[in-house]
């Protein structure tokens, strides 16, 4: 029998980010640990602190989350982003795009109503109304994110407070697949045990950030941050100075991973061999009697980043 361990080792192709190639070595490389969104509350909630995130495997209909990937590169089809005579769903990249329209269309999509009830699916509403133990708040600001094969720029390691800093720390990301993300299709890995590493840092942030202006303390990216607001772009020398392990997993429709604002996490490069794009969805929750960063209460729109 071959375990999730020794998989490490038969993989071919590293994991690559930033220009970066991780280590295969299970010192540095691991996977996952998936949950059942049936268990009790309480369970879930236990792993989530122990862990930093819960992966919740099924959570969502994946005809769902199917037909949503359907539409959504049905809709980029007229920028020239997919492939002629492909199917939709299967978001095969054409190689190229009219990027003003895509940008037009991402603007577009990001305030459907068939995006936001997307969001709002009963299965997550339900886990989080029960997470929380109160009425509920999703951030409007929501990101849909497409990943073209072969793109060598990879979201840096960081944590989320950092872009939320106006607001509580008792919210969750949740990260959707939208779609099947096996590991070579660059999703989201996380760093274990990383949860109170992000804490330090924040508490480090905040002393080193006390003589700046209330706006500077807020931003992700003052004198004291790094580029984008990341820890870094070398994934793997963070895993050596911290002595742990980047966990990768693949990802299938109707999952959901829930992480803490602390937990730090990146991205890797999609590889996908036959030029599928990796789509996925990052949106917030928190109770909505906690104080929200008023910079999430307005939709995505282009160049935003710079209000944080």
């Amino acid at each position: 029998m071959i375990t999730g361990e020794s998989i490490l080792h038969l993989r071919e192709q590293p994991l690559l980010s930033n220009g970066y190639t991780l280590s295969n070595e299970s010192n540095r490389l691991g996977w996952l640990v998936p949950s059942n969104p049936h268990l009790p509350i309480d369970v879930l909630r236990e792993q989530y602190d122990a862990q930093g995130y819960v992966w919740l495997k099924g959570l969502i209909d994946p005809a769902e989350v199917w037909d949503f990937r359907a539409r959504y590169f049905a809709a980029l089809r007229s920028a020239g982003m997919i492939a002629p005579d492909s199917d939709p769903v299967n978001g095969i990249y054409a190689g190229g795009e009219d990027k003003r329209m895509v940008t037009e269309k991402l603007v577009e999509i990001s305030r459907w109503a068939r995006y936001e009830a997307f969001c709002l699916a009963k299965p997550i509403v339900d886990f989080y109304e029960a997470f929380f133990q109160a009425p509920i708040y999703l951030h409007k600001r929501m990101l849909i994110r497409h990943t073209r094969p072969g793109d060598p720029n990879c979201t840096g390691a960081h944590y989320d407070l950092v872009y939320l800093r106006a607001g509580t720390d008792q919210l969750c990301t949740s990260w959707i697949p939208i779609g099947d993300i096996p590991v070579e299709m660059g999703g989201l890995v996380y760093l274990e045990g990383s949860d109170g590493w992000g804490r330090k840092m924040e508490a480090e942030f905040s002393i080193k950030n006390a003589d700046l202006s209330p706006e500077e303390r807020l931003s992700a990216y003052n004198k004291n941050m790094n580029e984008a607001g990341w820890l870094t772009k070398n994934l793997p020398e963070l895993a050596e100075r911290l002595n742990t392990r980047w966990l990768m997993a693949d990802y299938e429709a109707g999952d959901m991973v829930v992480h803490s604002p602390y937990m730090i996490h990146a991205s890797t490069m999609n590889e996908n061999a036959e030029g599928r794009m990796r789509l996925s969805t990052d949106i917030r929750f928190q109770r909505a009697s906690d104080v929200i960063d008023p910079r999430w209460q307005m939709h995505w729109y282009p160049g935003d980043e710079k209000r944080f």
